[in-house]
């Protein structure tokens, strides 16, 4: 009997989260919190001591993203830029506008107008996911018996088991677990192609601008002949600088940036933003990056669950990819609080994929439609995108529900 009591109770769910990004280190997190019964096991290729801080690709969240972070212990307030305003414009040339009220192809949302106090936030990658690395390392130093750290053990296989039994996770030793969830997502070239796929014969450029005149805040995003050009507002520089993240989307055919010294880079660039933007002023060296739509159908496959890129692989027009992965990594924990043991696995993740589903396919429809709209050439359609825009700015009502999906996700 005296042997019995000191047995450690067997897990109600044993959990493998695979990939330590920013969606799978948020389910990690989300899970030690709110499942204390559960066995969490986070793998990632990456070994311990490497220094993700110093990664410096950006991230742009929105502010219902900044509140599930904030939520975890593990958002770098003092790193992150706020956003307070969306530019949305049509670049010329586009037909004057006739209708009443209808003066420029733009939509502006402010974060005051929706009486938040931001629209959302940019920030490195490294400056995120470094915090929260360390919240999860603390996290299993506090709770060994339950949480594990399986770094430097890249995941070769994931192998469903007969009936319930659950999965097998092969990182060099095969392990069993009750559900699997696949975090690590990668970009549209190196993926292998899920069931919805199509390569939008677009490049994206990427990069870091230095501005002048640029007010503090405010995120551009311009739509032009060649595609979207978007300016997401970073922290000033040491010496006070304004930077802003690049995204310059080009038709991959007939790419005017590749050829293209840094001062010409600029010169066009300034050329399709708008005033309010400011100038441009020096560039970091850009990367190149294919674009497509690479999406499974469900998140679920038996005992395995998809999130973020590893589900749904986006154009970067709406910049939604990694938002869409943190409300996945919660509503599956969410759907797993109740469980006693691993017998409601299957009802819980039938559950989040319909809870789900509306918010992940309106945001892949609306991505897939934006993306495709700049490779066509039919007559007339920039002055109708330039109409649509300005409507939107004179509906208040429209443009405060289309504030609040991109701030929060369909609800």
């Amino acid at each position: 009997m005296q042997g019995q009591s000191l047995r450690t109770p067997a897990p109600a769910l044993r959990l493998a989260v695979i990939g330590a990004g920013p969606a799978g280190l948020a389910l990690a997190l989300r899970a030690a919190q709110a499942l204390p019964a559960a066995e969490v096991t986070l793998f990632d290729a990456r070994t311990p001591g490497h220094d993700v801080a110093r990664d410096p690709r950006t991230l742009a969240l929105s502010l219902g993203s900044v509140q599930l972070l904030r939520r975890l212990g593990a958002w770098p307030l003092d790193v992150a830029q706020p956003i307070a305003e969306v530019h949305v414009s049509q670049a010329p040339p586009t037909l004057e506008l006739p209708l009443a009220g209808l003066r420029q192809a733009e939509v502006r949302i402010r974060a005051a107008d929706e009486a938040v106090p931001m629209l959302g936030a940019v920030l490195a990658y490294g400056a995120l996911v470094a915090p929260m690395q360390a919240a999860w390392f603390a996290c299993a130093q506090a709770g060994p018996q339950r949480l594990h750290t399986r770094f430097g053990h890249p995941v070769r296989a994931v192998k469903p088991l007969e009936g319930d039994a659950g999965v097998e996770v092969d990182a060099g030793i095969a392990e069993r677990f009750d559900l699997a969830v696949v975090a690590e997502g990668g970009v549209f070239a190196d993926q292998a192609r899920k069931a919805i796929a199509h390569d939008y014969g677009q490049t994206a450029w990427v990069g870091t601008a230095t501005l002048e005149g640029a007010a503090p805040g405010v995120a551009f995003e311009r739509f032009t002949r060649e595609g979207p050009l978007a300016l997401l507002p970073l922290p000033a520089s040491s010496d006070g600088a304004r930077r802003a993240a690049l995204v310059w989307c080009v038709a991959s055919a007939d790419d005017p940036v590749g050829a293209l010294d840094d001062t010409q880079r600029i010169a066009v660039i300034n050329t399709r933003l708008p005033e309010a933007a400011g100038r441009v002023v020096a560039l970091s060296p850009l990367k190149a990056f294919a674009l497509g739509l690479n999406a499974e159908r469900t998140l679920v496959h038996g005992r395995t669950v998809r999130i973020g890129n590893a589900a749904q692989t986006l154009h970067p027009v709406a910049g939604q990819g990694l938002n869409l992965g943190l409300r996945d990594a919660f509503a599956l924990v969410h759907a797993l609080r109740d469980l006693r043991d691993a017998t409601g696995v299957d009802a819980a993740l039938r559950r989040v994929e319909w809870a789900r589903a509306p918010d992940r396919w309106s945001m892949i429809a609306a991505t897939d439609f934006l993306a495709r709209s700049f490779t066509w050439r039919w007559p007339g359609l920039s002055a109708a995108r330039g109409v649509a825009l300005a409507a939107l700015q004179a509906a208040a009502p429209l443009k405060s529900a289309l504030a609040r999906q991109m701030m929060f996700g369909r609800r």
